[in-house]
């Protein structure tokens, strides 16, 4: 027997009245499976994601483990930079290293376009094997032309962003050129993932919480606006996300976009206060599920109690698992967060 589609998460990303709080987390495919450790000692990541049934079926893995309420593509912020030129190499406890880094406004120029079924039509073939696999919706997402350029430009991970903030300060006409380039990107490589069966889109900008509020407004917020606006007719949820971000939840909140995804330094019932009325997404500290079970349950709790005060919650870790975070501990939290809520929302509407 087929199993009944679950679309939990797509009804909260709606603001639509759920049975029970839909669960997923970032990075939910990956170092933490043992699977997954097994897989990577005959594959690289770029290996895997170029392999549509292994990249599938790693994808799938956790919500087959976990029961979760959605999946999320595996792949990486990196996968469509290649076919615009920039030579990036993932390499083992470093992360994406670029090989040749932007430089000048030559170096600007010199970024190409992407034709998303030649460049990466092995992430298009991935997204048509599961959506006949899932019976959750299928979420999948792109990097924003911040933390892209971030690593464009550093050469690889950064602490500061001071080569970023460089450009964008001394070179505007450089920074802006890039960002308009990268956002032509993200736009393409986002519309050909929804027309082959993506379901909702989650923008990760995770280093732009670097930035202050008036410079996110002046060298970024403009080109972020007019990603969503060309992507909010394509008809799925649209997510934004971002790292130690607190300060620009407002101007996130407005964006052409549904859902606020909140990290675990911004309790969701402030962010209620200060005016953030679009469904939210978060926002337990990773960290917690290191902790013994009954401060996991608490805290999580508290997350719950917060989040369904007002229509539109989904939850999910304030950022992604990391490798020591047991997956049995994963599937007991999914379990309790279906549980705990299903109760509390039914007592809400007695």
């Amino acid at each position: 027997m087929n199993q009944p589609f679950n679309d939990q998460f797509l009804k909260s990303c709606r603001k639509e009245p759920i049975d029970h709080v839909p669960v997923w987390y970032m990075r939910q495919a990956g170092r933490s499976q043992p699977e997954y450790r097994e897989l990577k000692k005959k594959y690289s990541l770029e290996e895997i994601t170029h392999r549509p049934e292994t990249c599938a079926y790693v994808t799938k893995l956790p919500v087959d483990q976990y029961n979760n309420d959605a999946a999320i593509l595996y792949k990486d912020i990196m996968t469509p930079l290649p076919a615009i030129g920039v030579d990036v190499e993932i390499k083992k406890g470093i992360g994406p290293v670029i090989h040749n880094p932007i430089k000048s406004m030559d170096d600007v120029k010199r970024l190409g376009k992407i034709e998303p079924e030649k460049d990466v039509d092995f992430v298009l073939e991935t997204i048509k094997i599961l959506r006949k696999q899932l019976t959750v919706p299928l979420i999948s997402f792109s990097g924003a032309p911040f933390t892209l350029a971030s690593y464009m430009l550093e050469g690889g991970p950064s602490k500061n962003y001071n080569k970023t903030k460089g450009l964008m300060y001394s070179d505007n006409e450089a920074w802006f050129l890039l960002m308009e380039k990268l956002a032509d990107m993200v736009i393409a490589y986002v519309k050909a993932q929804i027309s082959v069966g993506a379901q909702a889109i989650q923008i990760f900008d995770s280093w732009v919480g670097s930035l202050n509020q008036e410079d996110y407004r002046t060298y970024v917020k403009p080109v972020m606006e007019r990603i969503f606006n060309e992507l909010n007719g394509e008809g799925v949820p649209l997510i934004m996300f971002g790292v130690g971000a607190r300060h620009l939840t407002k101007d996130w909140h407005d964006l052409n976009l549904d859902v606020v995804g909140l990290d675990w330094r911004y309790p969701i019932k402030e962010a209620r206060r200060e005016g953030i009325t679009k469904a939210v997404q978060g926002n337990l500290d990773p960290c917690v599920l290191m902790a013994p079970w009954n401060v996991i349950e608490q805290k999580t709790k508290d997350i719950i109690d917060q989040g369904i005060d007002q229509p539109g919650f989904i939850f999910n870790l304030g950022h992604g698992v990391f490798p020591e975070i047991k997956p049995e501990t994963l599937k007991r939290l999914t379990s309790f967060v279906h549980e705990y809520s299903a109760e509390k929302i039914l007592m809400k509407r007695k």
